[in-house]
């Protein structure tokens, strides 16, 4: 006789949250639990199986919509396969491939998944000796932060694993051993977000690639007022400003700081914006002649002419 499980049950096993449980099933497709006359959802043997192998498979990289329809004989190979690769891919230097990268991300998403803080950090360091560190911020980190925004909105990851991984890897580039010292004001950078912007992490990875460059940072953390931002920046004769615009977007309390922002400081000042949200504020952006940088390898080359502007 067959066993059927509540959705406690499942929850527990799985790993899933509620909400991830039934958007896989109303959206995906993924399994069609029976009821119980009650009008409860139950869970056979099959489908607790079946939903285990998505989880393993959608942390490992593959997006649940790609796989949540596909017979479990081909689930279990995509599982093997990606443990393959895991266990057998070269250990190479510089030269390492997409591949290698994205096995780094996997690996760091398997740590967070056990609030393991110590594997994250080993994993980082050990990213940056193969691959070096400019390439994990914009090859590593940048899609391990991206893939962890998809996995919390999807519910597939709690926000509490959001939260630990944000820390740990905000710790991790804020490292003052790998800060440059001793560089002139000149060079000095402020970077922060706008009050209301609470997302830290791609203006950290801003400022850490900076800091690589031999910018002096000066890292505000997130959510301030615009004047405290354009303060800081006149009281230490800051080059540039640079902000990350994620949510909420297209924000009209934004646009205001933003034009703040800009009438504070003086006019020789560039601000440079980036961030996943930052394409709903266009039209203040490009009103206020700001500049919108679209990745973190055109953030790279603004801080290039910036600097060389200076020192012609």
């Amino acid at each position: 006789m067959p066993v059927y499980y509540p959705i406690q049950v499942v929850v527990r096993q799985t790993g899933l949250t509620p909400h991830a449980l039934r958007a896989w099933e109303k959206r995906c497709g993924a399994v069609r639990p029976t009821r119980s006359e009650s009008g409860r959802r139950l869970y056979s043997d099959l489908d607790l199986r079946r939903l285990k192998l998505l989880r393993r498979i959608t942390k490992q990289g593959h997006p649940i919509g790609n796989v949540a329809t596909l017979p479990n004989d081909a689930l279990e190979n995509l599982a093997k396969q990606a443990t393959i690769s895991r266990d057998e891919r070269p250990r190479g230097g510089k030269g390492s491939s997409n591949r290698e990268r994205r096995a780094m991300v996997r690996d760091c998403l398997a740590v967070i998944d056990r609030f393991d803080s110590d594997g994250l950090n080993r994993i980082l360091k050990r990213a940056v000796l193969e691959v070096g560190y400019t390439a994990v911020v914009r090859q590593v980190i940048a899609p391990l932060v991206q893939r962890l925004g998809g996995l919390w909105s999807e519910g597939i990851i709690q926000t509490s694993h959001e939260h630990f991984a944000s820390g740990v890897i905000r710790a991790f580039l804020l490292d003052p051993a790998r800060q440059y010292s001793g560089t002139p004001p000149s060079t000095a950078l402020v970077a922060s977000t706008l009050q209301g912007q609470l997302h830290e992490l791609g203006v950290v990875m801003a400022a850490a690639l900076a800091a690589e460059r031999g910018w002096r940072v000066i890292y505000l953390g997130p959510s301030l007022p615009a004047l405290e931002i354009a303060s800081v920046a006149i009281k230490s004769e800051a080059r540039v400003v640079t902000l990350s615009l994620v949510y909420p977007e297209a924000e009209p309390q934004i646009e205001n700081q933003l034009r703040e922002l800009r009438n504070s400081l003086p006019a020789k000042t560039p601000i440079l914006i980036g961030g996943s949200g930052a394409e709903s504020y266009r039209a203040v952006i490009d009103e206020l002649h700001v500049q919108l940088v679209e990745d973190f390898g055109a953030f790279q080359v603004a801080l290039a002419k910036i600097r060389a502007t200076g020192e012609q």
